[in-house]
């Protein structure tokens, strides 16, 4: 995929959206969500939702670990709730589902009626050593070690397969364990921040299969884990301060451009002083979305920099605009 370069950077526009207007009336299957904090919220931390495989502390072998998710859902009857999956960043390094920023989120939407999840994932630092078989695919492994220019970059780029294999992983346990959480798998938003948002919008934009088949069982067991018999279909990707990198890493090794017109509407939020993950490529991510005529908002976060939790536009929170695009886009009944 040709990368864009723009010289300037559009500060003065605050929303972007393109034509194409897919929104339905609510009907009596809607979810109800409120427009203030009204519930208490409920947590279950440490839920596992799969196994996978990481190296020892030594490196010289793999072995398996619980992947875990926090789920926050609202004290109510409710049998008819929509569900928002995040995703935190970390560069693929580390970081942690309890981030204090995605802990309020998350409160925020289930004291509103979401049920809202926060996963961990393998990151680089679970990969200690150099034989990854069963970690990523083999296509992937050899494509990395050609051009990785470092140790770490290498690892990086597995850490990039893992974490997709892992987010897909968590998305199918939410939709598989739905009737236990009253969650209406019609109504799937999927967001994360940074790293978390790469492999969220390469959660919503990729096929089912992608970063699911590509490994044979033999080479990594615990794949049985993961609810491979469920799909999902992503209503809503939101990402703040992403990118399409692995997207196009995806593309690299598999020659595979997987965006197409039936890809979900997306909410972007990006700061335009962002040193870490460029402006531009939130202006590309748009770009792409209007190519395609997909409805989307593009919000940029006017000279902020990376990680811009604590950003406004127009006197709203970014839980407070994604709450109104979710709620407009998805016609969800608010009260």
């Amino acid at each position: 995929m040709k990368r864009v370069i723009y010289t300037s950077i559009f500060i003065v526009l605050l929303f972007a959206a393109c034509k194409k207007d897919n929104s339905m009336s609510p009907t009596n299957e809607s979810p109800v969500v409120k427009a203030a904090a009204t519930y208490s919220v409920i947590v279950n931390q440490d839920i596992t939702y799969a196994d996978g495989l990481i190296h020892d502390a030594a490196g010289t072998s793999t072995i398996t670990t619980p992947l875990k998710l926090d789920l926050y859902f609202p004290d109510n009857s409710s049998t008819n709730r929509p569900v928002y999956m995040f995703i935190h960043g970390g560069g693929f390094q580390g970081g942690t589902k309890t981030k204090p920023e995605i802990v309020d989120m998350a409160n925020y939407f289930a004291s509103r009626g979401w049920v809202f999840a926060s996963i961990d994932y393998r990151t680089a630092s679970d990969l200690a050593g150099s034989d990854f078989t069963g970690i990523a695919p083999q296509e992937w492994i050899d494509f990395t070690l050609l051009n990785a220019t470092t140790p770490g970059d290498a690892r990086t780029s597995i850490a990039m397969y893992a974490a997709q294999r892992d987010a897909k992983a968590a998305l199918r346990w939410i939709v598989a364990n739905k009737d236990m959480h009253n969650i209406n798998s019609d109504f799937i938003t999927v967001g994360g921040a940074s790293a978390g948002a790469i492999s969220t919008v390469t959660l919503g934009i990729s096929n089912q299969e992608d970063f699911r088949d590509e490994i044979p069982l033999a080479d990594d067991p615990t794949l049985s884990t993961t609810n491979l018999n469920e799909n999902y279909v992503v209503k809503s990707i939101v990402d703040f301060w992403g990118s399409t990198v692995k997207l196009e890493l995806f593309e690299s090794v598999y020659g595979s451009n997987r965006f197409d017109s039936d890809d979900p509407e997306l909410f972007i939020a990006h700061g335009t002083l962002d040193p870490t993950v460029l402006y531009s490529e939130a202006v590309e991510l748009d770009s792409i979305y209007n190519s395609l005529d997909i409805y989307h908002e593009f919000v940029p976060l006017v000279n902020e920099g990376h990680g811009a939790w604590a950003a406004t536009v127009n006197g709203k929170s970014l839980s407070q605009m994604t709450f109104d695009f979710l709620a407009a886009r998805q016609n969800l009944l608010v009260e």
